[in-house]
């Protein structure tokens, strides 16, 4: 069993303005450093509309075409921007996660990594934001409970800012368990303990400013690990943001890039504990371009090294 590497050139043509932190470079430099890796390149599919419209209404969708330019760019919001190949990219984006699903679920691989832009975790159900369009971890999940059938599926975020997105489209999904850690405060300013779901099935774990590994490990090992335990979950997605990286100068938490591949590897074994080592993971953030790189690569290595 291996890893599958899904990514698509469409994914370069989301432009966005100059001095844009979420920009074409981010994913240059991720393909880069996960060249040398042995795993499984995968051209990621456009999505049906139907995988969107598992998570969000047909009246988003046609507003974002609507909003989609011919040249230049529109703004969604204040940090959220649409060129002429972002829907495209987009499409792709969400398509790598359901094609993940369906290889790891099909026994073709054992995990997969969705190398791709723009992220998608700050989509709320009709409300593209925080850089992204379409809530990909969401939509995988509920293509894997509503598509194969499965009764459990968990969501892990280790993202710096709170997957507010994922939150709001799997907050009345009891069969989806959601785990998020996030510094706070920070943007966008959700993500307290008591945001906890419709069923008592999402677990928000807050961490301080200035925060590192110890800290990190605690949470997961405290919180996070035993309500996966208990969740006994099918699948494990990952949206795997970066920028709780010391580097990253969008957040202040001081994560080094062996905290990643730590916490890789632990979710790993958790996944073959609990449901044969399966493991979708998406990319979300991560702006400072050497530290995305190296901790991508950690988080991808430790992928290929997962016990099935």
């Amino acid at each position: 069993m291996t890893t599958a590497l899904i990514t698509h050139a469409d994914c370069l043509n989301h432009v966005t303005p100059e001095g844009h932190p979420e920009r074409v470079a981010r994913l240059e430099h991720i393909l880069h450093a996960l060249e040398p890796l042995d795993v499984e390149r995968v051209t990621a599919p456009m999505a049906a509309e139907d995988d969107i419209l598992r998570v969000h209404p047909a009246s988003y969708l046609s507003d974002l075409r609507k909003a989609s330019p011919a040249e230049g760019w529109s703004q969604i919001d204040g940090d959220t921007f649409m060129s002429p190949g972002s829907l495209d990219a987009a499409f792709r984006a969400a398509g790598a996660v359901v094609r993940g699903v369906d290889m790891v679920l099909g026994g073709e691989v054992q995990n997969a990594f969705a190398a791709v832009r723009p992220p998608g975790h700050h989509a709320e159900t009709d409300t593209a934001m925080g850089f992204c369009l379409f809530g990909n971890a969401a939509l995988a999940a509920k293509h894997a409970l509503d598509h194969h059938g499965l009764s459990r599926v968990a969501v892990v975020d280790f993202d710096v800012h709170h997957g507010n997105g994922t939150q709001d489209l799997l907050w009345d999904e009891p069969r989806a368990l959601l785990i998020t850690s996030q510094q706070m405060p920070l943007w966008p300013g959700s993500g307290r303990p008591d945001e906890d779901g419709a069923h008592g099935q999402i677990l928000n774990v807050p961490l301080a400013p200035g925060s590192g590994r110890a800290e990190m490990e605690a949470a997961y090992e405290g919180q996070a690990f035993p309500r996966l335990r208990a969740f006994k979950p099918e699948l494990i997605i990952i949206s795997a943001g970066f920028d709780a990286h010391q580097d990253d100068p969008l957040a202040s938490l001081n994560w080094a890039t062996e905290d990643f591949a730590w916490i890789t590897a632990e979710l790993c074994k958790l996944a073959s504990e609990l449901c044969a080592g399966r493991i979708v993971s998406t990319l979300e953030g991560g702006y400072d371009l050497n530290a995305l790189a190296a901790a991508t690569r950690a988080h991808v290595e430790e992928l290929t090294k997962a016990p099935a």
